[in-house]
């Protein structure tokens, strides 16, 4: 997929030396290409990836593993959620529960693995949890809500996306602030780090 940037000689990465350790840190470990995952199948990988790729309208591997090892990470954490619906499950239930649910739907409407239909037919079946015309099969006797499912993977997908530093380049963002902070923030005027338009 061919990207466009309004600032194509911008590259975030190259402010890194004004971070403090630990932010660089954080951001250089979601440069890191996951390897197995902790909590997720090769199937739900596989799954995210191509809700994600609908989701943000991008193909590049590296971006949708990105999302794949946020989710993974996620499911693996101890923090918890700060706050939920009634009658919606925590996270990695959630989560789990809907993609293997989501799988089912996709079977009984398509005869064929939720990652491996069409992008339209995915997409087809979003829509239909999305707008709450489709609701997902019970699956090992739990019924999950579509709504929510469908909501907290689109926020998840698209927060770790662009939590990504190439979409940081691409959109003009220019990372971390901290320490050295904004100094021109009128409408208008930019710090001499910050991205610009080429001509």
């Amino acid at each position: 997929m061919e990207r466009r940037t309004h600032y194509p000689n911008y590259n975030v990465l190259n402010e890194q030396e004004h971070w403090d350790d630990h932010t660089r840190e954080i951001v250089q470990k979601r440069l890191e290409v996951p390897g197995n995952f902790q909590k997720l199948t090769g199937e739900q990988a596989e799954m995210i990836r191509a809700m994600a790729a609908l989701f943000v309208d991008d193909s590049r591997r590296e971006l949708l593993d990105a999302v794949v090892k946020h989710f993974d990470s996620k499911l693996g954490s101890d923090i918890g959620e700060a706050q939920r619906k009634a009658g919606v499950p925590p996270f990695a239930q959630l989560v789990k529960q809907g993609l293997a649910a989501l799988d089912k739907l996709a079977q009984a409407e398509h005869g064929c693995a939720f990652a491996k239909l069409r992008p339209e037919q995915q997409t087809a079946l979003l829509v239909g949890l999305e707008h709450a015309t489709l609701s997902l099969p019970e699956t090992d006797g739990m019924q999950v809500p579509g709504q929510p499912f469908f909501q907290k993977m689109l926020s998840e997908s698209v927060s770790a996306y662009y939590s990504h530093p190439t979409v940081w380049s691409e959109i003009g963002y220019g990372g971390p602030a901290y320490p050295r902070g904004y100094v021109r923030s009128e409408l208008g005027l930019t710090d001499p780090w910050e991205a610009r338009k080429d001509a």
